[in-house]
């Protein structure tokens, strides 16, 4: 539940920062709704809503996904690591869109 949360603010706000462990996790899942996208058939759409939170977000990403990332066959997600977060000095890391 908590990487589906994850994969809906991403793909609504374009970045995210979070620990870098998180980072790597939802990083398949964020590529895989993209390809989804990338698809566009009605399955796809239907895929992406039974799993994103945020119906009018699927519908951003169908409509941009394609024509932002057609000779991208991939990796389609940055992981950026920053500093350390204070207190439990867990590591920390933006994703983002490419």
């Amino acid at each position: 539940a908590f990487q589906t949360a994850l994969t809906t603010d991403i793909h609504r706000h374009g970045h995210l920062h979070t620990t870098k462990a998180w980072a790597k996790a939802v990083r398949s899942e964020v590529d895989r709704m993209i390809t989804l996208a990338k698809d566009g058939s009605l399955a796809a759409r239907r895929r992406a809503l039974g799993y994103m939170y945020d119906k009018p977000t699927v519908h951003a990403l169908f409509a941009n996904a394609p024509s932002r990332y057609k000779d991208r066959d991939g990796g389609y997600t940055r992981i950026i690591r920053t500093l350390r977060r204070r207190g439990d000095n867990a590591e920390m890391a933006v994703i983002e869109l490419v």
